[in-house]
């Protein structure tokens, strides 16, 4: 197992440096654990997790080992948020603890009801507002997505613990958005998705210098290089 991530570690890093998808690092060396599965997970700072913190959780799916890690080692609240009808179904299905609060409804750059693209391969789950090759642009769905700034005062929110972001490439229209909110966030954990776009690398190269610009620092990247964990410099 530990020869396989040296090697998918390696082979990212080779891809990055030939260009073929934008270049990160660590930037700031913390203490990190990972949290969650192998295909859900993230690594995060958990000196910097008081108890009862606040997390947010971008992005469902069918899978909330995440969560579940988070509200165990930390006795917190997770809001989690994702409008697909799978997730949806999923969640309906499981037993939550009551730490889990789950709202069927996206982020986007604003609120409003969207057209939504579902996935080509029917035994995925996630899809997109924003067009890309794994979806159907045949098969769509009206769904509400709402600003984060919009989510953070419905939810009476000055400070956000976590943020969590597995969004299908959505995470490069949003950011801004998030970062211009005047919400402080201390810890944000995002799946990237440069590989769904023809200009991933330039939205790649753009998305972290903004991160950089509003103070953020990776301290944790997953062995493929798409789950990045940044922490607030002080």
């Amino acid at each position: 197992m530990e020869r396989n991530n040296k090697l998918k570690r390696l082979e990212y890093w080779i891809k990055a440096r030939i260009g073929k998808i934008a270049f990160i690092a660590i930037e700031e060396k913390r203490t990190k654990q990972w949290y969650g599965n192998g295909y859900g997970g993230f690594y995060v700072d958990p000196t910097l997790i008081p108890e009862r913190a606040v997390v947010y959780s971008f992005g469902i799916g069918e899978d909330i080992s995440f969560d579940l890690n988070i509200i165990k080692k930390h006795n917190c609240k997770v809001y989690g948020f994702d409008p697909t009808p799978k997730s949806i179904n999923y969640i309906q299905k499981t037993d939550i603890p009551e730490q889990f609060i789950f709202h069927p409804y996206g982020i986007g750059e604003k609120t409003e009801h969207v057209s939504f693209l579902l996935p080509k391969n029917k035994e995925h789950v996630s899809g997109s507002v924003y067009e890309h090759k794994l979806l159907d642009e045949e098969n769509s769905i009206e769904v509400l997505l709402k600003s984060f700034k919009d989510i953070s005062e419905e939810l009476n929110h000055q400070h956000i613990d976590v943020l969590k972001m597995d969004i299908e490439g959505s995470e490069y229209a949003v950011m801004e958005d998030i970062l211009n909110s005047g919400i402080t966030i201390t810890q944000i954990l995002v799946e990237t998705h440069e590989r769904f776009f023809e200009d991933g690398i330039m939205k790649g190269k753009k998305f972290f210098e903004l991160l950089h610009k509003h103070g953020y620092r990776i301290f944790a990247i997953s062995d493929t290089y798409q789950e990045i964990s940044l922490i607030k410099s002080q």
